[in-house]
């Protein structure tokens, strides 16, 4: 059986489902392909997601103008009004703050299930989505104006444009033969939630330790959520270690500067790596999120990249004219025209950053820390900062 859309969406995680939630009043017929739908939020006062996002304000207001942001619970999520940084010099600190610059916020930490599970409802009540879950994908067909898109039970969309949102390891990004540069950083990113003993007033605590990178992020009331990026040898060591264990040694990495720490969510890592594709796009293609780009999360800026890509491409395909034909490759280049150079600097400079403090050199660490502090004193340098940040 063969049915037809406009666009198929591989994938429905959060890039995906905000993709086909932007698309919604377009009037385009969407395909949304899922393997497995989203396990519902469990919203107690002692049960803390251990995927957490630092959403910028530039992309709730795009989550916003999809209809899924205004749905969320506010008392699960909390504004970032400062972010401490430090390096690993006792003298290196650099501080943002969003009054500083003229904002309400820096970020707003919001929980993975509850974003997901926003942006599933508002696809429930959208026309021109479909919805296939649970969905397997099994080919790819080409034919002179559309693709055929084969799934695992035998049903085939004919579709104009295909778009892989399907992770790191996408399945779309290898079938239709978009090259690929894996760096792998030999690292983990553990994660876990703690509560704390002092109030963390809406501040992102960051320590470049040299051998690693560890943040501490806002929750709601006195918790944070780890993200501590290192070498696989510590990530495991950390993996290993008891609730107690590990509360003392994220308290004694941190500097005790939250207190005591006490464990509300286990330990678990996700491995680190960069991945450059060598384009976007292809004719009835195109590529958003970690399908498209992965950046080492020590900016925080991964899932923004992907919600920035949603944005630009629902953009150019709401606004094609006098274009019917929403997979050709000329109204597509736009999208990859406009998202190559953000990409691009995201990459470049998290991957810098993460070299530098790295490095044991002496003069490298002294660079590295004396920029640190050079910066805290240019204000009109960190309010660019901020702004590249918040978009």
């Amino acid at each position: 059986m063969t049915e037809s859309c406009d666009i198929a969406i591989v994938g429905a995680g959060l890039v995906g489902a905000s993709l086909a939630a932007a698309l919604a009043p377009s009037g385009l017929s969407v395909s949304l392909i899922e393997p497995r739908a989203p396990a519902a939020p469990v919203a107690t006062a002692t049960t803390w997601d251990s995927r957490i996002y630092a959403v910028s304000p530039g992309s709730a207001a795009f989550l916003e103008s999809c209809g899924a942001w205004q749905t969320l619970p506010a008392e699960r999520m909390e504004r970032i009004e400062t972010m401490r940084i430090f390096g690993d010099a006792q003298s290196s600190r650099l501080e943002f703050n969003a009054y500083d610059a003229g904002l309400r916020e820096l970020a707003f930490i919001v929980e993975n299930a509850h974003l997901q599970h926003a942006l599933w409802e508002r696809l429930q009540h959208a026309h021109h989505i479909r919805l296939y879950c649970p969905a397997a994908c099994e080919s790819i067909d080409w034919a002179h104006d559309a693709v055929h898109l084969r799934l695992a039970d035998g049903q085939v969309l004919s579709t104009k444009l295909i778009v892989g949102a399907d992770g790191m390891d996408s399945w779309v990004r290898q079938q239709v033969g978009i090259a690929l540069t894996p760096h792998d950083y030999h690292q983990l990113g553990v994660v876990a939630n703690f509560a704390i003993e002092r109030p963390h007033l809406g501040t992102a605590f960051q320590w470049f330790r040299g051998d690693s990178v560890l943040a501490l992020l806002p929750l709601p009331g006195n918790r944070v959520s780890m993200v501590w990026s290192c070498d696989e040898v510590l990530a495991n060591e950390l993996l290993a270690l008891t609730p107690d264990a590990l509360e003392q040694q994220v308290a004694e990495a941190s500097g005790g500067a939250l207190g005591a720490l006490q464990t509300i969510t286990p330990a678990a890592g996700f491995p680190l790596r960069m991945q450059k594709v060598a384009q976007l796009v292809k004719p009835r293609v195109a590529l958003v999120g970690d399908a498209a780009h992965t950046v080492h999360p020590l900016a925080g800026q991964g899932v923004n990249l992907g919600f920035r890509d949603a944005r630009e491409l629902a953009a150019a395909l709401c606004d094609r004219g006098a274009q019917h034909d929403c997979g050709d490759y000329a109204l597509l280049r736009r999208y990859e025209r406009a998202r190559k150079e953000d990409v691009l600097a995201m990459q470049t400079a998290t991957d810098s950053l993460l070299k530098l403090f790295a490095s044991r050199a002496v003069w490298i660490s002294n660079l590295r820390n004396t920029g640190l502090s050079l910066v805290e004193h240019l204000p009109l340098i960190k309010k660019m900062l901020i702004q590249r940040a918040v978009a």
